[in-house]
């Protein structure tokens, strides 16, 4: 075995403290019980184009358990268990691969770094899942990217049913440990809101360098670029999800990611960007003159949007049901629609049927964590949830007219317009962990096309 650097030890360590890690496994193996049994594997490597690999990200139910972060590689926890009970496979050691692909932590790191009980090859799974999982009763496993092992599964489960008559042993139930672990994952500790500001610190300062920045003729992949290496420069693992740099009628496009064509003296630019940090996310969006002046119209629509935005983050607040913010940012853009001109009928029965869907076909909000999409149910049969202190979600109301609409006057079509803000539960009501991005008119006017 050769000597491994302290900066490669340090590459290899969790994103947390090793203690949080166990904090949360103890919660959720308790609430799995002592005859339940679960996988976790690590996502599988993804084919870019031939024999090259998609840069790659970890599966977030892996990392939020263990920290562990590597390709080829399963968790399996036994709560209750006394010599077994957080079990890592993964890949082992190879000086010769790694030098192609880079350090592995190999079994004694799984054990010595990721905190594991017991780590074995990852090709002693069928050996090892045989012996162990089948003194238990429940399988909690969730069917998800890698069909190889969702077949495994079956088999395996298919193997004891066949065997349990005989030998009285063997999981009779496969269940899915999202109805448990997604819940974990949607009430955010202090840790993972620390976390979460950073992200959302480092994307505030890329939202202004490109309000800085923006200028008549350059290209939307040049503040593309400047976001990135922003996010980079500060620590980010990168974007969140693609970048969205849609000016003019692009921003009309919800998620438009071409991000190839020119700015232009007179159009609005819509940025949809994020960034991660050791494994959160954030989620922004802002949208602003290339020429650092508003038209008339452009204006008139912006402060529909943030009206409705205001409305639905004044909302937010323990006990309120999820949809309440989505609600009144529908109120509010109805009525500034019908005041210019672009709906026209009754308002309640626009609202209940939803005619304001070709300006505002999106819901407002959305939960954010690990995911940009974070986990976590919106809805218990049919009953919206309320939200809870530690719960975070995005804001995000907009209004886009079609350059095509031919029922709106043409002095609206081609303007798209989304102000999205991070948003924190607390016990109080709620605190915007993206409040020093500048989204009031003439703040914005005052910012942008001025380094």
């Amino acid at each position: 075995m050769f000597e491994k650097s302290e900066s490669d030890a340090a590459a290899l360590a969790p994103a947390l403290a090793p203690e949080v890690y166990a904090r949360r496994r103890r919660d959720f193996m308790d609430r799995v019980g002592p005859k339940g049994a679960v996988i976790l594997p690590a996502a599988p490597m993804s084919v870019r184009s031939n024999d090259v690999d998609y840069t790659y990200r970890a599966d977030n139910d892996l990392l939020y358990l263990t920290g562990f972060s590597e390709p080829e590689a399963v968790c399996l926890l036994l709560p209750g268990h006394p010599s077994e009970e957080y079990v890592l496979f993964v890949s082992p050691r190879d000086p010769e691969r790694e030098t192609w692909t880079g350090r592995r932590a190999g079994v004694e790191g799984a054990t010595a770094r990721f905190g594991a009980q017991t780590a074995y090859a990852v090709d002693k799974l069928d050996e090892k899942v045989g012996e162990l999982v089948s003194q238990r009763e429940h399988l909690y496993f969730r069917f998800g990217r890698d069909s190889a092992l969702n077949h495994r599964v079956v088999g395996w489960m298919q193997q004891w049913q066949r065997l349990r008559p005989r030998s009285g042993k063997g999981p009779i139930a496969l269940f899915d440990p999202a109805e448990i672990l997604h819940e974990m994952r949607l009430r955010k500790s202090r840790e993972e809101i620390a976390l979460m500001r950073r992200a959302v610190e480092i994307a505030t300062e890329a939202h202004v360098k490109a309000m800085h920045s923006a200028r008549d003729g350059m290209h939307e992949f040049e503040i593309e670029a400047l976001i990135d290496s922003t996010f980079r420069k500060h620590g980010a693992n990168g974007p969140a999800y693609p970048s969205i740099i849609a000016g003019g009628v692009n921003a009309t496009i919800l998620h438009y990611t071409a991000n190839d064509q020119p700015l232009r003296a007179g159009d609005l630019l819509l940025i949809d960007a994020g960034a991660e940090y050791q494994n959160y996310c954030s989620d922004i969006t802002r949208t602003f003159p290339v020429n650092g002046c508003f038209s008339r119209e452009q204006r008139s629509l912006y402060e529909i949007v943030l009206a409705a935005q205001l409305a639905a983050i004044h909302a937010i607040r323990p006990g309120a049901r999820f949809d309440e913010p989505h609600n009144r940012a529908v109120d509010v853009l109805v009525d500034g629609l019908m005041k210019l001109g672009l709906m026209s009928g009754d308002r309640k029965q626009m609202i209940e049927k939803e005619e304001y869907k070709p300006f505002y076909m999106h819901r407002t909000s959305h939960w954010l964590g690990m995911d940009v999409h974070d986990v976590g149910q919106y809805k218990s049969g049919d009953t919206v949830r309320v939200l809870e202190e530690g719960m975070v979600l995005t804001v995000e109301p907009g209004i886009y007219v079609p350059a095509e609409h031919a029922a709106s006057d043409p002095k609206f079509r081609g303007i798209g317009i989304r102000i999205e803000d991070d948003v924190l539960v607390t016990a109080e009501g709620c605190s915007i962990l993206s409040s020093t991005v500048p989204k009031d008119p003439k703040d914005l006017e005052s910012v942008c096309g001025h380094a």
